[in-house]
């Protein structure tokens, strides 16, 4: 049975997926706003956040929010221990294109830390949610990372954010040396659908730099809660997913028994060291 905080979030995510897929046949009419270099948001973003938010506080005008398009936002009594973090359209890119993979995520953080998430892949009528000491689920059914024990045989994902192209070079050394050992290496374009995908064993690990609280902040529950680990590239515990920072953040992602391998190997291969 879902917690009350997460059936409000379900019900704002296929809110937000409503809209995402009214506009789906549209996309040549969207305006397109290139936020950085190769990192472009649209109008349906917004609408989308809209949507959700209106959803979210409605129920809970107190909480303060942190959106992709619409930044940090105090609640109604200004500052809270809670906070909704909502990336409206996770795998923009992917949509635009009209590319098949793309999600909401919406986490609720509590001094920082998440305690329920939700994550809805509206194409596929998937929804994944999470809370805090009560597991994960897939439409309902509870889910746990894979068994791998180590990278061999592995099945990867990692990402390639626009912001951190100037690493490209350290990273592509980190894939050879993952490669070595790992089946393969995927990269999907929808961070918070990565997470999701090891959460329920789709894939053995995940690990990107430069994502946001709301790229990760609900799919790093559902990983802790489906029995894996989430740590930075260097081992230590995550920064607070209620404060976006200006170059984003690094992750890993897996379960326990994979994600020091992985961890190891993306300092081994001189990738973590190119953040210092």
């Amino acid at each position: 049975m879902l917690k009350p905080a997460v059936n409000v979030m379900v019900k704002a995510a296929r809110a937000g997926g409503s809209v995402l897929l009214r506009h789906m046949n549209k996309l040549d009419a969207l305006n397109i706003v290139e936020k950085e270099r190769m990192d472009y948001a649209s109008e349906v973003d917004g609408l989308a956040e809209a949507e959700i938010i209106k959803e979210l506080r409605r129920a809970n005008p107190d909480y303060a929010i942190l959106g992709e398009e619409g930044g940090a936002q105090k609640g109604n009594r200004g500052a809270s221990r809670h906070t909704w973090v909502i990336d409206p359209l996770d795998g923009t890119s992917n949509y635009l294109h009209g590319w098949p993979h793309w999600c909401v995520s919406i986490a609720l953080v509590e001094n920082g830390e998440p305690i329920h998430g939700v994550i809805f892949d509206p194409l596929r009528n998937e929804l994944f949610t999470a809370s805090r000491g009560s597991g994960a689920a897939l439409n309902e059914r509870r889910i746990r990372v894979s068994e791998r024990k180590d990278l061999g045989g592995a099945m990867l994902i990692t990402g390639f954010p626009p912001r951190e192209r100037a690493r490209v070079a350290p990273q592509m050394d980190c894939l050879r040396t993952l490669l070595a050992e790992a089946e393969d290496v995927r990269r999907t374009g929808s961070a918070a659908l990565d997470l999701a995908y090891v959460a329920c064993g789709r894939a053995d690990g995940y690990f990107e730099a430069g994502v946001q609280p709301w790229d990760i902040a609900a799919g790093m529950l559902l990983v802790r809660e489906a029995g894996g680990r989430v740590c930075d590239y260097r081992g230590a515990a995550l920064a607070r997913m209620d404060i976006a920072e200006a170059r984003g953040r690094q992750v890993v992602a897996g379960n326990v028994k994979l994600v020091e391998p992985l961890q190891k190997a993306i300092v081994a291969s001189g990738y973590a060291a190119s953040f210092a």
